[in-house]
């Protein structure tokens, strides 16, 4: 199914990454503009060069931080829990009235394989707290394997969860995860992204005992489009 949105300016924060380069390779080929961000200028433009070769086109640019998410009408925090909240106080400035989708897992190395949820629940959750109503805070994300993101035209047997306080957000979020071949589906307040989170672990904890690169959830007893 193709899900048509227009395009938008969406910057990935942490997009050097594993996980944060795999979501914007998916969304610099369905059309957005794609702005890769990083405390490292010049780690941000590499990975945005590659995404450029791979698709053979301008679809993406590179930047500080700060610059990518002033310059975007929608974020998206992919860094490392450890940098989560520091990365999210840099950027109240140029937050308000935007979209940020947190991708955020509260795994502590070395027991990544083991559920170690923050005190108060949420690690999205308390972003939100941060940051006030000014900005939508949405969860998605955490359960998708970057192995298979960064195979353009794989069908991904995985569904994403996404969990917000704006349910209007979180619907664009879910269109935005179906637009780049993932089953996506809103579940709720973005209280409920604490089974999200946790599942991160289990399913790293089922990597490990069945040798595979990336076991994923899929939700059952809904229609799909």
């Amino acid at each position: 199914m193709t899900v048509e949105i227009p395009s938008m300016k969406i910057a990935v924060l942490g997009g050097a990454g594993k996980e944060g380069s795999g979501l914007a390779l998916r969304w610099a080929d369905a059309g957005h503009s794609v702005i890769i961000g990083s405390r490292d200028p010049a780690r941000a433009q590499e990975a945005a060069a590659e995404i450029n070769t791979t698709l053979g086109r301008e679809a993406a640019t590179g930047a500080d931080n700060l610059s990518a998410a002033a310059e975007a009408e929608l974020i998206v925090l992919a860094v490392p829990y450890a940098a989560q909240q520091a990365t999210v106080e840099t950027l109240r400035g140029c937050l308000a009235g935007k979209i940020l989708i947190d991708v955020t897992v509260p795994l502590v190395p070395p027991k990544v394989a083991r559920v170690q949820l923050p005190e108060g629940g949420s690690a999205v959750e308390a972003v939100q707290r941060m940051l006030g109503e000014e900005v939508r805070v949405v969860s998605a994300f955490q359960n998708i394997s970057a192995h298979h993101l960064k195979h353009l035209g794989e069908e991904i047997d995985c569904d994403v969860l996404v969990c917000a306080d704006d349910a209007e957000a979180g619907e664009l979020v879910v269109r935005l995860a179906r637009q780049i071949g993932l089953g996506a589906f809103y579940g709720g307040v973005l209280a409920n992204s604490v089974v999200a989170e946790a599942l991160t672990s289990v399913l790293i904890a089922l990597n490990k005992r069945y040798k595979v690169p990336g076991a994923g959830i899929r939700i059952t007893g809904i229609p799909r489009d």
